[in-house]
C-alpha cells in the first residue's frame, strides 16, 4: 500500500511538473513584426497610401490611366485597384473602416 502513494505522489509530482515547466516555459520565436501602409480613399483623384516610413503618395493619376467598367463603383474599383498594387508588393489584407483600407507586411 505504501509502495502505491509513492507511486502515486510521483507521478502526481511529475505532471505538476511538465505543466509548470509548459505554463512558465519562455516563448523561442520573437513576435512577428509587421509594418503598415494605409489606402485613403478621398475621391479619385485624391486617392492616397500612407507608407510606413509615413511619406504620402497621391495615387489619382495612376488611377485616371485605368478605365472603369460603366456601371462599376468608382470608390469600389480604385480601392480594389490600389489593393491590388500594394499585395505586389508583399502587403496582405489587415482591416478596413468605410473610407480606409489597412494593409500589412512582415517587417523587411
Amino acid at each position: 500500500m505504501k509502495k502505491t502513494y509513492t507511486i502515486v505522489a510521483f507521478a502526481v509530482l511529475a505532471l505538476a511538473g511538465v505543466f509548470a515547466f509548459r505554463l512558465f516555459g519562455a516563448e523561442t520565436r520573437a513576435p512577428a513584426a509587421y509594418e503598415y501602409a494605409t489606402i485613403r480613399w478621398a475621391g479619385k483623384d485624391n486617392t492616397h497610401v500612407i507608407r510606413p516610413a509615413g511619406q504620402v503618395e497621391f495615387i489619382g493619376i495612376e488611377l485616371r490611366k485605368l478605365p472603369r467598367p460603366d456601371r462599376a463603383d468608382d470608390r469600389a474599383f480604385y480601392m480594389n485597384l490600389a489593393m491590388n498594387g500594394l499585395t505586389k508588393e508583399g502587403y496582405e489584407f489587415a482591416g478596413m473602416t468605410s473610407d480606409e483600407i489597412v494593409m500589412k507586411r512582415p517587417r523587411q
